[in-house]
């Protein structure tokens, strides 16, 4: 099963990534948005981190030319239908992930591999809405993709074995690691990671430390490079909100109740350094916490 073309659905944070080495990679890219404002603003972005590579010499200016070279933009899904795979990184909504594989399926060529970058949203479900679950699988990559090295795969129930291992090859071409989890709310890292941010907006809301003290807590302590609010900020509170939501529902645990401050924060539209406001406040010079 040999993949050289890839279609991205969402040119946000990780679809910008994801273009961006895959393109690196030799890869032609076909991003796929639904604003031309959205598309722009990821050529630009991407533009920036590879230039930015170029500043560190990790590559040359013709490898930037190349990478942008390969990479074509497009308002319209159906035009992702003749690629060899596609990878859906849309906001994490299983509602809109699946009207997404809806109108994309009937444009598909038969062999094309499905995938959907999502975090923590059951591949056995998403894949049971579309022709193909057996060539259906969760293709997670991690923020900032550029920089990552993880990549979680995670088969569905029907997801075949010739399916795995072309997306295996495809992360080892990448130049990353794979890491293969079991279908279970929010795999291995998210499963780790976001009830710990939630744990430490519990300790911000129960007046246990502040926003700066949980931080440097953490990072001091425990020797992680971000505190886990500046992580959540840098996630977005909204998705942290939605994947806590996942890991309640899907394992009916109250371990993982959302904290009810991390609820408050999205319902204000303090989402974090995308809205320029959540535990930290981004408005101005340096970043300065809001509680």
């Amino acid at each position: 099963m040999e993949i050289s073309t890839v279609g991205i659905v969402g040119a946000g944070q990780m679809g910008n990534g994801i273009a961006h080495v895959f393109a690196l990679s030799g890869y032609q890219v076909l991003l796929n948005d639904i604003s031309q404002e959205g598309l722009e603003k990821a050529l630009a972005t991407i533009r920036k981190n590879l230039d930015r590579q170029v500043s560190k010499e990790k590559i040359s200016q013709a490898d930037l030319d190349a990478t942008m070279g390969r990479i074509t933009t497009t308002l319209a899904l159906e035009d992702l239908g003749q690629c060899d795979l596609v990878i859906e990184a849309a906001t994490e909504r299983e509602e809109i992930k699946n009207a997404i594989f809806e109108k994309l399926q009937p444009h598909l060529k038969p062999a094309t591999i499905l995938t959907s970058n999502t975090s923590s949203i059951s591949i056995t479900r998403l894949a049971s809405r579309t022709d193909r679950p057996e060539k259906f699988m969760g293709f997670h990559f991690m923020n900032p993709v550029p920089v990552m090295q993880l990549v979680e795969l995670i088969r569905g129930i029907a997801t075949d074995d010739e399916t795995y291992q072309a997306l295996l090859k495809v992360v080892e071409s990448l130049g990353k690691v794979a890491a293969s989890a079991e279908d279970f709310p929010g795999f291995i890292v998210n499963r780790i990671l976001i009830p710990m941010i939630n744990e430490a907006v519990y300790t911000l809301y129960e007046g246990v430390g502040s926003v700066t003290s949980i931080d440097q807590s953490l990072k001091l302590g425990a020797n992680q490079p971000m505190g886990p609010l500046e992580l959540a900020d840098f996630i977005g509170l909204d998705t942290c909100l939605a994947i806590m939501n996942v890991l309640y529902d899907g394992l009916a645990d109250t371990k993982y109740r959302p904290c009810p401050l991390l609820t408050k924060y999205v319902e204000a539209g303090w989402l974090g350094r995308k809205s320029k406001r959540g535990f930290y406040d981004y408005r101005g010079e340096t970043p300065v916490p809001t509680r």
